[in-house]
Parts: C-alpha cells; structure tokens; sequence
C-alpha cells in the first residue's frame, strides 16, 4: 500500500508499505476514506531529525473494514468506521474512568509496527474497544464532520469539559487553529454565554464567529490580556483553554482568567517550566487540561453532527489526494490551510 512517511524536518514522502494483516484476534484491517493532517504533525514537521527508516504519519482517519480478527464482534467487513487518534480497549480501569490516553492496552498509531492513518490502509489494534460504526454511507456529506471526532473537535471538547464551562460561563480560547476553533463550538455547546476567541488570521476568526465567538481578540501577549480584561469589565474570563502549547499563551491565559478561574491546557507544551508559583496560588486558579480521550466523547458527539447542530467539518478548507500528502503538509507550515483533509 501507499502511505505517507516522514523521514525528518520537511521531508514527507509517499512510499510503499507492506499491506496491513492481522496480527492479533482482536486486529481489524480498515481500507482508508479520508485522513488528514493534524497541527501536531507539524512539530517533528519542523524538528524531527533525520532517519533512514522513516516514522508513518497520521492517526485521525475513517474507512471501511476489510477483515477482522477472531475476537472482534463489534464490527465486520463491510462497516464504515470512525478511529479515534489512539487505539484503546475501552474496558481496562483508566477506560471506565473516561482516560483513553492512558488505556492499559492502547497506543499510536504510526509506532510499534502499527500503520498511520495517512495511508490507504491500517490495521487497527484493539479494534472492538477503539472503532465506532457509523450510521452513514462512505457518500455522505457529513463524513467531514465526522472526522474531526477522531481528534480535534474531542480535542476542543475536552478542553471545554475540563475546564469546566458551563452555562452562562466567561471563555477565552486562545489559538485559532482547528482545535481552537472546535473549542470554540463546545463552549458554546455547553452553554457558555461569552466566547473570546484569541487570534490573528481573520477567515479563521470569521470561521469562529460562525461557530458562535462573541468576540475577537487580535491581540497577543499582555496586550491581549489586557484586551480581554477590558472586553469583561476588568475581571477577566472564568476560563480559558489553551489551545496552542507556548509559553506566551500560559502567560496570557493566566493574565487574561479571574481570580479562581481555571485553565485547560490543550496544545502540547514546547516548554518544561512555567509562571505556576505562589501569585497562581494566591488567587486560586486551576490549573487543568490535557490528552484528550478522544473516544469517550465520539458518542455524545456524534448525534449533534448528525442533526446538523454542529459542523465542525468545516475546519477542513482544502482537499488533497493521498499523493498530495507532502504538499498539505507544506501549506498548513505555511499557514496557506487551516486543517488538510486527504481523500482516498
């Protein structure tokens, strides 16, 4: 098969793979519809050193299941499906506590012998706890949406959830990428009154105004702390998430929050200290967030989309083939593309 593998800084290729098999009775072999590229794929994008053997790429994708193991009952060939961005069991004690991330029997894809989602095919291990069926056709017009449950509108999701929004609640979300942006729809979602959307690239903001920002805020650093202070009457938001993972935008974020507010922290930190000391304390801010459980949210998504409720699928501004893979990697370094869809 062909898939897209990286082999360091800027270097993506599509190569030839061997074709997936089982290995395991709870394996599944899924033949690929749509994938796309993920705003952490840009990380070792820009810094991963280079390798003869290469890394495959990709772990949000929906396809079709070709064959499954001996112990997989929950799917069959034939099932279109949806795979959040790590395999998980969905049973072991941190799955009963709604901790995918951390499933006693889970991992990534593109590690350990398993197959990226950028690519035509991929077994999937753990294929009963991790697929979920779709009630849709291969055709449907909702298959964007229905995407983006593998990562980043999860991803959004968990922000709002673990920063506790709820009705009538103050928000700030800062980053406007496509995790930002469906943050944006899960504040408002969860009946968040006022939504700050922090961010510099105007058809993104425009985008979260339509997913429900009440405000935007161009803004960066103390400058747009101040800006978000100004916008609540002096106070600041009661949260934030944090959707991007500088230092700047810890900073920011504990700027711009009340005072026994909370911050979820979503974007992947490029940095190993941070301002958490006695002024954090003092005025009792959370300080939360993380890897989201993508899985434990897809079925309490899922209906929204399928109503048309939400439309998260929209964070995809431009398709690209398989064979295209390098180039959606380039456009979305370049800020040219929000979030990459790869049709199959």
């Amino acid at each position: 098969m062909r898939a897209a593998v990286m082999y360091g800084a800027g270097d993506v290729r599509i190569t030839d793979r061997p074709d997936p098999k089982i290995h395991r009775p709870t394996d599944a072999v899924v033949r690929t519809v749509l994938s796309c590229v993920c705003g952490s794929d840009l990380w070792p994008y820009k810094s991963m050193p280079a390798t003869d053997t290469g890394r495959p790429m990709g772990h949000e994708f929906l396809g079709v299941v070709e064959e499954t193991g001996a112990d997989v009952a929950g799917v069959r060939a034939g099932d279109l499906v949806l795979a959040p961005f790590t395999y998980c069991d969905n049973t072991c004690d941190y799955c009963a506590r709604g901790l995918h991330f951390s499933c006693r029997h889970g991992g990534r894809y593109g590690f350990d012998g398993v197959d990226g989602g950028q690519g035509e095919a991929v077994r999937v291990p753990q294929a009963d706890g991790t697929l979920v069926k779709l009630p849709v056709d291969a055709g449907s017009a909702l298959l964007p949406s229905l995407l983006t449950l593998s990562d980043v509108m999860g991803t959004g999701h968990h922000g709002a959830v673990t920063a506790g929004v709820g009705p009538g609640d103050s928000v700030l979300v800062i980053g406007d990428g496509a995790v930002g942006l469906c943050a944006v729809i899960a504040a408002r979602r969860l009946g968040a009154e006022r939504v700050v959307l922090m961010g510099r690239h105007t058809t993104r903001t425009d985008l979260g105004r339509d997913f429900g920002a009440t405000d935007v805020v161009a803004e960066r650093g103390e400058e747009g702390a101040a800006r978000v202070r100004d916008l609540t009457g002096g106070d600041g938001v009661e949260k934030v998430v944090e959707a991007v993972g500088t230092r700047q935008t810890l900073d920011t974020a504990l700027e711009a929050v009340s005072d026994g507010g909370t911050i979820s922290r979503l974007g992947v930190p490029q940095y190993e200290q941070g301002p958490v000391g006695p002024s954090m304390i003092l005025r009792n801010i959370t300080l939360t967030g993380g890897a989201s459980p993508a899985r434990a949210y897809i079925e309490e998504l899922m209906p929204d989309i399928l109503a048309g409720t939400i439309t998260p699928g929209r964070v995809f501004d431009r398709s690209f083939t398989l064979d295209q893979a390098p180039e959606a990697y380039q456009a979305m370094a370049d800020r040219r593309v929000l979030k990459a869809l790869i049709t199959l």
